[in-house]
């Protein structure tokens, strides 16, 4: 039986009765610091201690602290999701998978071939540039492939697949992006709980709603209203900082020897690969335009899906609800598969995890179906649409921030 409101009563023999009130109190917060409740399947569930060796990461199952955690769907779609097995869209096509790695890696090579062939005038250095930024970008939808456990049946070889894609080809932290992507994929849009939108307030006023709190409040850590134009230029250089220190505080405190050894490597044999052929300065030049181009490249095509929806504190919605509510879609097209790796399926990638990607396209039907039966708004637009909303959001919460910061 589900929690009820009220008082809970306790009668000897019989099964404890909890309110809402009371699991709502259980968060780790508040006068029950110490405590951590959460509901499955109609029953309370103390995770005080278990929440610390949760396999998914202690921050993923603490958000769900206070709350409802069955598993958030609505029957029909528990149905849709029998469906979809039934058709077969969680089985992955190999061919598929090694194309995507093999382009990307030929790319890799490519960019370091160029240098060493034709030298480093502008434009061996321009194309190289270009290749290893694709390369790059490619690698980054593969390892995310991996990290959803979407390429190989066995979960031990996508994680190895995963380490060497992401780690070792990339030098990109697996750990830690596992970490986060967790919690997005839980929480996404939900602030203190999403750490995607972690840049609000620091950098960027993310959604309405938040940008008037933090305009209401008089605080200001940066001209906010300005920020559909500083997007541009300081949030890929904002990803490059982060993503290259960032990584460091999580393998020491989670003590990922390991990863931290790949990672210092990485960079070791890039250097060892171009440094004798450009020398030091233009590699440097080389290496982080080729970073600032990926990190553009990524946040316009991670960002499309999420900014421009709803962002706010949780909600505690029921899962299919809170995932249509933070994501959006992009047109299909070969292009836009390739460009954005199917990111531009967002809505079924966060209802159809580990799906591989090449699927999704099949699944758009069921979802769009059962969306309409249930009133729920299905977002889909074409690419440059997609784009041009993240500054319009932007520039319009923004101006919710500036018009309560100065508001008498």
């Amino acid at each position: 039986m589900p929690p009820q409101s009220g008082a809970s009563v306790v009668k000897p023999g019989v099964p404890r009765l909890f309110t809402w009130e009371e699991v709502s109190l259980r968060t780790g917060q508040g006068d029950f610091k110490e405590e951590r409740w959460l509901v499955i399947d109609r029953k309370v569930y103390d995770v005080s201690q278990f929440y610390l060796q949760h396999p998914g990461g202690f921050r993923l199952i603490r958000h769900y602290s206070g709350q409802d955690a069955t598993e958030m769907l609505v029957k029909d779609f528990h149905e849709l999701h029998a469906t979809v097995e039934k058709m077969g869209l969680f089985k992955s096509r190999f061919s598929f998978f090694a194309w995507m790695f093999l382009h990307a890696f030929i790319l890799d090579i490519a960019s370091w071939s160029t240098i060493w062939y034709f030298g480093k005038s502008w434009t061996p250095f321009l194309l190289g540039v270009a290749m290893f930024t694709i390369g790059q970008i490619q690698y980054g939808f593969l390892q995310h492939d991996l990290g959803h456990v979407s390429v190989f049946e066995k979960l031990k070889w996508n994680k190895v697949a995963h380490f060497v894609v992401f780690d070792i080809l990339k030098g990109g932290p697996m750990g830690l992006w596992n970490h986060m992507h967790n919690q997005h994929h839980a929480k996404p849009n939900c602030f203190r709980k999403d750490p995607d939108i972690n840049t609000h307030p620091m950098f960027f006023s993310l959604g309405k709603k938040l940008s008037l709190k933090l305009g209401k409040k008089k605080r200001k850590y940066m001209p906010y209203q300005y920020q559909h134009n500083y997007f541009i230029l300081l949030a890929p250089l904002m990803f490059i900082i982060g993503t290259q220190f960032l990584p460091f505080r999580f393998f020491l405190l989670r003590r990922k020897w390991l990863e931290l050894f790949t990672y210092l490597f990485f960079y070791f044999r890039v250097c060892l690969m171009y440094v004798p052929l450009m020398g030091f300065k233009s590699f440097m030049a080389y290496y982080y335009l080729a970073r600032y181009i990926e990190a553009s490249w990524f946040l316009w095509v991670s960002q499309m899906n999420h900014i421009p929806m709803n962002i706010d504190y949780d909600q505690n919605l029921d899962w299919f609800s809170a995932q249509l509510s933070a994501t959006c879609n992009v047109d299909e097209s070969p292009f836009n598969d390739w460009y954005t790796g199917h990111l531009n399926f967002q809505i079924e990638h966060h209802l159809f995890p580990t799906m591989p990607r090449h699927n999704y396209y099949k699944v758009v039907p069921l979802v769009k179906s059962l969306c309409a039966k249930h009133n729920i708004k299905y977002e889909c637009k074409p690419m440059l649409t997609a784009f041009a909303d993240i500054v319009r959001t932007l520039k319009e919460s923004g101006k919710v921030w500036h018009n309560a910061y100065y508001q008498e």
